[in-house]
């Protein structure tokens, strides 16, 4: 092995080391709210938010996991839409549309608000997103790199509703996965 070779194999070993000795274990990761989206008990009309948080383990020093949440008016609880890898296992669907926290940490991230919508026409945009959710392509299929991911995922959905005036940042890794597709 090249002196080269060596060289970066032994850095992407200090570094998968250090990352995960940094963030911790992901079993007791933090999975809280960070109080960004709108209390549902308090806020009767509809919601829709996209998120973004740094990846577990070393890929966060590069790469974002995306979702979407969603609170139609009048709801007392958000939905959210998001493909995990691990659910994929056994030929089981990655994509998952459920009730839950909208801006929970993803496993010690915080979380960043990449869009939100609100009132009437965040309505029909959460019909919108909940046809694309169903439709995605890859349900079955997860692969970090090049794709489909979690950011496949919510590309795909921007792409199907351009209403959503959604531009998913570079470190969205897996995003161009759509076009690549197309």
């Amino acid at each position: 092995m090249s002196f080269l070779k060596l060289f970066f194999v032994l850095l992407l070993i200090a570094l998968a080391l250090f990352s995960f000795a940094s963030r911790g274990d992901w079993r007791t990761a933090s999975r809280e709210s960070a109080g960004i989206a709108p209390d549902p008990a308090l806020t009767s009309e509809a919601v829709l938010h996209v998120y973004g948080a740094d990846a577990w383990g070393w890929r966060g020093w590069f790469a974002i996991h995306t979702w979407i949440a969603a609170k139609r008016k009048g709801e007392n609880h958000y939905t959210l839409y998001d493909v995990i890898g691990w659910r994929g296992r056994n030929g089981q669907r990655v994509t998952g549309i459920y009730r839950d926290v909208p801006d929970r940490y993803w496993y010690g991230a915080r979380p960043r608000l990449l869009k939100a919508h609100q009132g009437p026409s965040a309505e029909l945009l959460i019909d919108a997103v909940e046809v694309a959710a169903r439709s995605y392509p890859w349900s079955t299929q997860y692969k970090a790199f090049p794709g489909p991911n979690s950011n496949t995922f919510v590309a795909w959905i921007a792409r199907q509703v351009p209403e959503l005036e959604l531009d998913l940042p570079f470190s969205a890794i897996g995003s161009g996965y759509v076009a690549q597709a197309d």
